[in-house]
């Protein structure tokens, strides 16, 4: 996003002063050893030169400006080659307006601009808004904060977003339930309530999404006997273009109710919602390193016993991460632990790696500088922070890599032990900086009966980055929830008992570097592509809403179109689409490409 705010200043910058930012380019561009560098060649100057001397820098300067641009447009977007010309003609020939806003999601993956971002304070603009687009035909497809992997919320050509709809309305405390505009954040929403002694039943790793996005994309927290949190949804009301503000709920309009819990933004723009909580309670987390051998001898036990529980794969070593939460025992209360390793000695391991890493990659002076400088706040760094900077040096490098993940495991190691705190506290994961994030879902049996099927995709999966020598960065995450009664989620089920497993595996982006992400992102679909043709169809695995890619290649799109159809009931969903939104002023490319439309629906 940075990229494309500062190109496009630097294109008004020269639109309206020409002269001067020609001058002050050919001036710095004379001076400089390299001339690509955008910054000192936009930068001013009052030294005078011969006519000559003049001529040469305002072609030098040309030239640096035509470098930056195209650079900048080549790679702003990966994704689609159509798109990388047709961006670059746009910057090229004719300077951005003022209005234009820029949207990214939150790792810098996806980016629209669009002169149409929405922001209503309250129902009735919202209602004004969404009547007056669809009279239009105006698109208005509806963001939330932004997080999802795959920008599955943005839309060039108009974008509505609740973050001004953000108060708590209603709290029932007798029946635990609470009624919320939809534009609230998890944690602005469990603040507003933790005194009256409620809470969300679940949490997905981090707090920022809005409630009105969490729910329509069905995310999901961790726990076997836990649904996915469209589940805590009992009533809605939705705002669609075609019959204005509708209230639905499992007495009115059920069918409806389910398909829209996990609606994909595609049948109206979800204002309200009243969720079903929780009490609020003290949990207790375990978290310590085990194998594969010993998980295989304990998941059932683990699966049923523990209230929430995740395993943290880390590729190249046999160790996994256990991480278990549990209310606190009325009768012996928390346990009494005493850590082995403080948390400085725990992270140890790590900034030595780091240390010795910056000698290897940056030799002679310049390690010396580095290494100085970075040793005056490398303490301050979290893990995460740390494993950004150590992939950054060289994150398509196996060895290193690996080296990495083997500090990730010690650090763990030496991290053992007990947390206490309060649910709507301690659900969380610090997941680390920008990333790619393929994550599937796929049954895994009963709670009483499990399958077994999960652990047998991990050793086919971490079997398949060894044969392949993939760049695997830690961890592979593994998460369990009981089914939805959603059908659009993609761990539906008319079995009550059903569980299914998800199943993420990622690739960091630790640098703002274009060509080094570029990289990175075509690794990563090599990846996941190589994850799709060994293992989805036979584990009959489908990737979270948040997560999923259109793919650029028509046969890839058609084959993913007609798995989905064997999946989920795209002709039901289309026909609400139809019905709600018959001028699709809600939809996006992404929602055109997974559900196109047919005539006779």
């Amino acid at each position: 996003m940075f990229r494309a705010l500062y190109l496009r200043r630097s294109l008004q910058y020269l639109h309206h002063h020409p002269s001067k930012a020609l001058a002050a380019a050919s001036n710095s561009a004379a001076s400089l050893k390299h001339p690509f560098n955008p910054i000192r060649a936009l930068s001013t100057s009052t030294q005078s030169s011969t006519a000559s001397d003049a001529e040469l820098r305002k072609y030098l300067g040309y030239t640096a400006l035509l470098l930056f641009c195209g650079a900048a447009t080549y790679y702003s977007f990966p994704f689609s080659e159509s798109a990388k010309h047709k961006k670059a003609q746009i910057f090229r020939y004719a300077p951005l307006p003022e209005d234009l806003h820029t949207v990214s999601n939150w790792s810098g993956t996806h980016e629209v601009q669009t002169r149409a971002f929405h922001q209503p304070e309250n129902l009735k603009q919202l209602e004004d808004l969404v009547k007056e687009s669809n009279e239009k035909k105006a698109k208005i497809r509806p963001v939330g904060s932004g997080l999802s992997p795959n920008g599955i919320g943005l839309a060039r050509a108009g974008m509505v977003n609740l973050a001004l709809m953000d108060k708590v309305l209603e709290v029932d405390k007798e029946k635990k339930r609470v009624r919320v505009q939809a534009g609230i954040r998890v944690q602005e929403l469990v603040d507003g309530i933790k005194d009256y002694g409620i809470t969300l039943q679940n949490f997905a790793s981090i707090r920022e999404q809005q409630i009105g996005g969490i729910i329509q994309v069905g995310a999901h927290g961790t726990g076997a006997r836990l649904p996915p949190i469209d589940e805590q949804v009992i009533s809605m009301k939705l705002v669609t273009p075609a019959k204005g503000t509708i209230e639905i709920s499992k007495e009115k309009d059920p069918e409806l109710f389910y398909l829209a819990r996990c609606g994909l933004g595609g049948l109206g723009v979800v204002a309200e919602v009243t969720l079903q909580c929780v009490e609020r309670q003290e949990l207790v987390e375990h978290t310590y390193i085990s194998n594969m051998k010993d998980i295989k001898k304990n998941h059932k036990k683990l699966l049923s016993e523990n209230k929430h529980v995740k395993y943290l794969y880390i590729p190249y070593t046999d160790s996994v991460v256990i991480v278990t939460c549990n209310p606190i025992s009325k009768w012996k209360g928390p346990p009494k632990f005493k850590p082995k390793y403080s948390k400085d000695e725990a992270i140890e391991h790590v900034r030595d790696l780091y240390k010795e890493s910056l000698k290897k990659y940056r030799t002679g002076e310049i390690a010396a500088k580095a290494v100085d400088k970075d040793e005056t706040n490398i303490n301050e760094l979290s893990f995460t922070e740390l494993r950004d900077k150590l992939l950054a040096l060289d994150p398509l490098n196996k060895d290193h890599v690996i080296k990495v993940n083997q500090a990730e495991a010690e650090f763990w190691k030496k991290s053992e032990g007990y947390r206490v705190g309060w649910s709507d506290e301690i659900l969380g994961f610090d997941c680390g900086g920008q990333q790619w994030v393929s994550e599937t879902c796929f049954p895994a049996g009963t709670l009483s009966k499990p399958s077994m099927k999960d652990l047998e995709y991990i050793e086919e999966l971490k079997q398949l980055i060894d044969k392949e020598d993939i760049p695997a960065p830690a961890p592979i995450e593994q998460r369990w929830t009981a089914c939805s009664q959603s059908p659009m989620s993609p761990a539906s089920s008319s079995a009550k008992d059903d569980i299914f497993s998800w199943v993420g595996i990622i690739m960091y982006l630790p640098t703002m570097d274009a060509r080094q992400r570029k990289e990175i992102t075509e690794e990563f679909f090599h990846y996941r592509q190589l994850t799709q043709k060994q293992l989805w169809d036979k584990y009959y695995c489908f990737e979270h809403w948040a997560k999923i890619e259109v793919p650029k290649d028509m046969e890839e799109l058609a084959s993913l179109q007609a798995r989905l159809r064997k999946r989920f009931p795209v002709d039901a969903y289309n026909k609400a689409r139809k019905e709600l939104d018959p001028n699709r002023i809600l939809s996006n490319n992404v929602l055109e490409k997974l559900f196109p439309l047919s005539e006779d629906i």
